[in-house]
């Protein structure tokens, strides 16, 4: 596949005798749009449920963890239901037309399966993402139909996608602002729903806790409504990478925060505290060093012979250290986390030690201490 270049006219511009809307009434417009949404919920049904991976552990510890596989989606990622819902969302609210594009600002695999379901409905698609993601996220947008149109500064992206989009007559779909209200989070076989469901048969079918991680903070959303809805008793923790505004802005309860530097860690942590993140809901926030991050994600593939991204990774130090923790208490029951996507796209990144070195992130101690850990010994904190 050809290098990733950027673009500068995506899609062209409607000319002066083109109209940037539509006649809603018009038959023809309401036979796509109903088409368009059968095929998205035709996508639903194929693919909506995902596996339930059982982590191994000693057994008397009387702590089970399990990690929801969302990597076995037809996009390989967590973010191929953020992006069927927010299809849903834009086509239902009048927002997406035909011919015309949806824009994205992405960090990468969000636009891979928003590119999916653009195609899928038959509309073009533009990610514009900062030129600094890795090549393997670029390929798989352009493999499912897509255009990356790539910026110097991720914080450009929101800015130069909302610009395409009033340039082009398009929808900037706006991942940061809407992933919170476009997921049904009171069911619909929601990723929180789908987890009790598998859970029902397990040794603790309630989790103690369930571990997040937050890119656009819909996710953590989702979980911590569905739990109290539920009333359940399971508590929903956060965890966030180095150079990320998330934790700070929820541990000083100030939304204004933002950090100089993007995270390194792809698909989560952002430099601002975005819209759709609801600090009220979640019990709990951890700061996860990104060598933790990374030694994780190089642990799993021994425990489970499976690649993941340093997301996956963040989320499984923090589940390692609330399950220390329970140990300590002489606690039990089981704690839930998420295989975001598959470290076949980081194989640049997160599994080359050259990479590591060039960014100073020496994983060794951490490697280290989950390896004390999981010969049953305490953590730490």
């Amino acid at each position: 596949m050809r290098p990733p270049q950027p673009t500068q006219s995506p899609v062209p511009p409607p000319g002066a005798d083109q109209e940037l809307d539509i006649d809603r009434s018009d038959p023809a417009y309401r036979r796509w749009l109903s088409t368009a949404v059968g095929k998205v919920h035709a996508d639903a049904n194929r693919s909506a449920d995902t596996h339930l991976l059982s982590v191994p552990l000693p057994e008397d510890w009387g702590v089970d963890l399990y990690l929801k596989d969302e990597s076995t989606h037809p996009t390989g990622s967590l973010k191929h239901r953020l992006a069927r819902s927010l299809f849903l969302y834009g086509l239902c609210n009048g927002w997406i037309r035909p011919g015309r594009p949806v824009i994205e600002a992405s960090s990468g695999s969000t636009a891979v399966s928003e590119a999916y379901f653009a195609r899928l409905i038959g509309v073009p698609f533009v990610a514009v993402m900062a030129r600094g993601t890795v090549r393997t996220k670029v390929e798989l947008i352009e493999f499912h139909g897509g255009r990356c149109h790539l910026v110097d500064n991720a914080q450009q992206v929101y800015e130069t996608a909302a610009r395409l989009a009033r340039e082009t007559g398009g929808h900037y779909m706006d991942q940061f602002t809407y992933a919170e209200r476009a997921t049904d989070w009171r069911g619909n076989n929601n990723i929180a729903e789908s987890i009790f469901r598998q859970m029902a048969q397990e040794r603790y079918p309630v989790p103690a806790w369930i571990v997040a991680t937050a890119g656009t903070g819909g996710t953590s959303a989702t979980l911590a409504r569905y739990v109290r809805y539920a009333q359940a008793t399971t508590g929903i923790c956060v965890a966030d990478p180095e150079n990320s505004a998330f934790f700070p802005g929820w541990r000083d309860n100030d939304p204004s925060v933002t950090t100089a530097t993007s995270s390194r860690i792809e698909g989560v942590g952002r430099q601002r505290v975005e819209p759709s993140f609801v600090p009220g809901a979640i019990d709990r926030m951890m700061r996860v060093p990104d060598a933790a991050s990374i030694a994780c994600v190089r642990v799993l593939e021994r425990l489970l012979g499976r690649r993941a991204g340093a997301s996956t990774g963040t989320g499984l130090w923090a589940a390692f250290r609330i399950i220390s923790e329970m140990r300590d208490r002489g606690e039990h029951g089981s704690v839930v986390g998420l295989l975001c996507d598959p470290g076949e796209r980081y194989v640049e990144k997160y599994y080359s030690d050259d990479w590591l070195a060039a960014q100073g992130i020496d994983i060794e101690p951490y490697l280290a201490r989950v390896e004390r850990f999981l010969g049953s010994e305490s953590l730490g904190a």
